[in-house]
């Protein structure tokens, strides 16, 4: 698979590089980003996949996260795709923040005029996660996934749904119940359509309560995130999970809020769990 490299930076002994190439799934030329840490000189290294939020790009974890430090001390490669195509030439696709550009929620949309370019299920789980392991010194049966808010949903709901594709999950501040909040129902009734029975394959909380299990969960959560109450729901997902034994770590921190502050405070935490893991495969 042919890999455009668009800029390359060293880091913490390790290389920040960004990419682009001409997806087939997406129908569309897709970017990513990839920190190399420096113990891939020797082999092959366990990768993450970072899902981030709406409005993001590929570039908004590696700058704002401050996350190479800890991969390179643990030898983790850390991969973040854009959360979106773009330049897709849908009418309307950059009308709004949380839907259309910038806003692919990680699903493979069935509904038109989305359903054509907007795959990032089948970029993120298949054709991504192929090119990367093609390219770069990655282990392929030591892959984990990560992400924020809408990321954290598709952190959720890839690893729910694709049983083995992913050793390792957690989440900053997820959507988890989108079948439940005002992002979810916009973003489901777009791009799945009216059917809610459709919209319960892609909602983290009716995967668990449907009997899908996913490695042990970690979520961390900011009490005071703005979006807590009305649009992330994590009390919803941690009583699916209680009910149905799917192993979940969750923790809640007072003054907190839905931003990069908060997961720069806390991605240490989460690198050290998907290390942790990522080490018994």
């Amino acid at each position: 698979m042919s890999l455009e490299t668009l800029s390359e930076h060293r880091c913490f002994g390790g290389v920040q590089g960004f990419y682009r190439h001409a997806s087939t799934e997406i129908g569309l030329p897709m970017k990513f980003g990839v920190f190399v840490p420096p113990q891939a000189v020797h082999g092959p290294v366990p990768v993450l996949f970072f899902l981030a939020g709406l409005t993001c790009t590929e570039e908004t974890f590696a700058i704002k996260a401050g996350a190479q430090r800890m991969a390179a001390e643990l030898g983790l490669m850390i991969v973040t795709p854009d959360t979106s195509p773009r330049d897709t030439g849908i009418d309307g696709a950059s009308a709004a923040w949380d839907f259309g550009h910038g806003a692919g929620f990680y699903l493979d949309a069935t509904e038109a005029p989305w359903a054509k370019h907007f795959r990032m299920e089948s970029w993120i789980t298949q054709e991504l996660r192929a090119l990367v392991l093609a390219n770069f010194a990655a282990k392929p049966d030591r892959v984990g996934i990560f992400g924020h808010s809408m990321g954290g949903h598709g952190a959720l709901t890839l690893a729910l749904r694709h049983p083995g594709l992913y050793q390792s999950v957690s989440a900053f501040a997820p959507i988890a119940a989108p079948g439940q909040c005002p992002w979810g129902d916009k973003a489901f009734t777009g791009y799945l359509g009216t059917d809610r029975s459709a919209w319960a394959a892609h909602d983290a909380t009716e995967l668990v309560k449907a009997g899908h299990k996913a490695p042990p969960l970690l979520i961390d959560q900011g009490l005071g995130d703005t979006f807590l109450a009305v649009q992330l729901h994590p009390h919803l997902l941690q009583a699916a999970c209680v009910d149905a034994d799917q192993p979940l770590v969750l923790r809640s921190h007072p003054g907190y809020d839905h931003g990069y502050y908060f997961i720069a405070s806390f991605v240490e935490d989460h690198l050290r769990h998907h290390a942790q893991a990522l080490a018994g495969h």
